[in-house]
């Protein structure tokens, strides 16, 4: 005997939950993977950041662009201009645009000086920072780039 109409219309809605069940397991596995990979991408550029030194030589008696030679004081020179002109000029504008400016100048000289040094470690531990951070960045771009 054949298959009645409803037989084939139940056949088909429960097909059609099976699907709709695995694409809701699928989801949760992608939401799990995203977020053991975000641990352990966070856990492995907190343990490079760990070892990263920064020294910075700014404060000293010059700050060098080329082999010209600018002393520190002289960077705060457009700042201090800055607000003088904020106090005498009537369009503040002219003033605002000196102090932005020399804000930035001081920020970019200050990150310009920035030296990063490498601590000494073990190969053991250089493996487990970068494969932490590969692995994890890894599994977070594969859950967020699966093929639906």
């Amino acid at each position: 005997m054949g298959k009645s109409k409803y037989d084939r219309e139940l056949e088909k809605a429960y097909r059609d939950l099976k699907d709709i069940e695995k694409e809701r397991k699928r989801d949760r596995n992608d939401l799990l993977s995203f977020f053991l990979g975000l641990l352990m991408f966070g856990g492995g550029l907190f343990l490079i950041f760990q070892n990263a030194q920064v020294y910075s030589s700014w404060g000293g008696s010059f700050y060098h662009i080329g082999s010209w030679g600018i002393p520190n004081g002289l960077i705060m020179l457009p700042v201090l201009i800055g607000i003088l002109m904020l106090f005498l000029m009537d369009k503040k504008i002219f003033g605002w645009i000196v102090t932005i400016l020399g804000v930035i100048f001081i920020l970019l000289t200050i990150i310009m000086s920035v030296r990063i040094h490498w601590r000494t470690t073990s190969v053991y531990a250089f493996i487990l920072m970068f494969g932490l951070a590969a692995a994890g960045g890894g599994l977070m771009l594969r859950s967020l780039f699966r093929k639906r």
